[in-house]
C-alpha cells in the first residue's frame, strides 16, 4: 500500500537540506485525511527542529490537483454510522480532525523557516488551509481555488476566517458567499499566492535547491528562496485576474448593508453578461443559506481576532456545524450520491434562525479549548 503522504529529503551543494513532503493521495485529488495530517504534522516538527534543514517544500501527487480539500466524506459516514446506532453524539473522528488539521496548519503560518507550497491544479477548502500559511505560494497556469464550503453546509474555515478578512476590499466575503473559482492571478491579487510559474518548471526548480548554497540564517534564506522563484516566474504567461477586473462591482455587490441586501444583489448577478460573475452567483444561490448566515457572522465577529484566536473560534463551530443536517446533505449531493440536488433545512437565509447560528459559536468541549496552547 502507497503511503499517504510521501517523505524525503533534497540534498543542496552546501551539504543541508529541504524537507519535502508530497500528499500521495492522486485518485481523491489528494483530499486531506486525519491519516495524512497524523504523517506530515509530527515530520513537519522534526524538520522545524533539524538545523540542517533549510527549508520544507509542499506538494500534491499528480498533475490534477494540490489538494482539494478536506476528507469531509470521512466526517460525513462517521456521522452517519452513529446515528444509525441511534446516537447523537459527535463522532471521535470530528474534534480529532479539526483539532489536528487546525494545528497542522498553524505550524505551517508560524514556521520560522522558508516553506514553500506549490499549489497547482485544484486546490480548495483545506487545501488553500495549507497553503494560505506558507511563506512561499506558487501558483500555476492551471491553478483553480476556491473555498467552496457554501455547497456542502459549512463555511470557510482552515483559517479562512482570517485570511479572507485580509484581502483587498470586500473579495474574501465575496468568496465565502460564491465559493468562486480563481485562478493564479487573482491569487496572487487576493493574498493567496506569491508567484506565478509554469508547472513544467517544477523540477528545474527543484534541481536548483540542490544546486544552491543555502545559509544558516532563516531571513537570508526566505530571501534566497524568493530570488530563485522570481527568476523561474519570469518565464511564466500571466493570465488575467477577474478578480481584480471586477473588484469595484464585488465591492458594490457586497457592500456594508447587511446579509440580506447582499442577497438581493448576488441573486440578480446571476443574469450578469460576465460568465465567471453569474457563475458565482449561481453557486451562492444553491448553496446552503445556513452556510451565508455562518459565514457572514464569522466575517463580522473575526475582525479583530488573532490568527490563534481564529483558530480556537473555528475550531468551536466546525464541531458544532458538521454534526447540523446540512452538513450532512450538502456532502451527500456533492460527493456522495453526487446528484448535486441538496434540499437544505431553510428554504432562504430569512428562515434561519440567528438563536441557532449563535449556538454554533459557542464552546462544545469541556474545560480548556483544546487549542489554547497556540500562541
Amino acid at each position: 500500500m502507497s503511503e499517504c503522504v510521501i517523505l524525503r529529503e533534497i540534498p543542496t551543494a552546501c551539504g543541508r537540506r529541504f524537507g519535502h513532503a508530497t500528499l500521495n493521495a492522486p485518485g481523491t485529488l489528494n483530499a486531506l485525511s486525519l491519516e495524512m495530517i497524523d504523517r506530515l504534522a509530527p515530520q513537519f516538527d522534526a524538520w522545524v527542529a533539524d538545523p540542517q534543514i533549510v527549508g520544507i517544500v509542499l506538494d500534491g501527487a499528480g498533475d490534477k490537483a494540490f489538494c482539494a480539500g478536506g476528507d469531509v466524506r470521512a466526517l460525513y459516514h462517521a456521522i452517519r454510522e452513529a446515528r444509525a446506532t441511534g446516537s447523537h453524539e459527535t463522532p471521535a473522528i470530528v474534534p480529532a480532525f479539526f483539532e489536528r488539521e487546525y494545528r497542522l496548519d498553524y505550524r505551517i503560518h508560524t514556521c520560522p523557516k522558508p516553506v514553500l507550497c506549490w499549489g497547482h491544479g485544484i486546490v480548495m477548502g483545506g487545501g488553500i488551509g495549507l497553503m494560505a500559511g506558507a511563506s512561499h505560494r506558487v501558483a500555476t497556469m492551471q491553478t483553480r481555488m476556491a473555498m467552496p464550503e457554501i455547497s456542502i453546509g459549512l463555511y470557510p474555515d482552515v483559517g479562512g476566517s482570517w485570511f479572507l478578512r485580509r484581502m483587498p476590499g470586500r473579495s474574501g466575503l465575496f468568496l465565502a458567499l460564491t465559493g468562486a473559482q480563481i485562478n493564479a492571478a487573482d491569487a496572487r491579487f487576493a493574498g493567496l499566492a506569491d508567484f506565478m510559474l509554469e508547472h513544467e518548471d517544477k523540477s528545474g526548480v527543484l534541481t536548483a535547491f540542490g544546486e544552491t548554497s543555502w545559509s544558516d540564517d532563516a531571513a537570508v534564506n526566505h530571501r534566497r528562496l524568493s530570488h530563485l522563484l522570481e527568476e523561474s516566474g519570469r518565464r511564466a504567461a500571466k493570465p488575467e485576474s477577474m478578480l481584480r477586473r471586477h473588484f469595484d462591482r464585488i465591492d458594490a455587490l457586497i457592500g456594508h448593508d447587511g446579509l440580506a441586501p447582499i442577497v438581493a444583489r448576488l441573486q440578480a448577478l446571476g443574469q450578469d453578461s460576465e460568465p465567471w460573475l453569474a457563475a458565482a452567483a449561481a453557486t451562492f444561490s444553491r448553496g446552503a443559506p445556513s452556510s451565508a448566515v455562518l459565514s457572514f457572522t464569522l466575517w463580522e465577529r473575526a475582525l479583530h481576532l488573532s490568527l490563534a484566536d481564529v483558530f480556537r473560534l473555528e475550531y468551536q463551530v466546525s464541531l458544532a456545524a458538521t454534526m447540523q443536517p446540512d452538513f450532512s446533505e450538502g456532502v451527500r449531493a456533492l460527493l456522495v450520491d453526487k446528484d448535486r440536488n441538496p434540499h437544505w433545512q431553510n428554504a432562504s437565509i430569512a428562515d434561519v434562525d440567528a438563536e441557532e447560528i449563535a449556538a454554533l459559536l459557542r464552546p462544545r468541549f469541556q474545560g480548556e479549548h483544546p487549542l489554547s496552547d497556540l500562541a
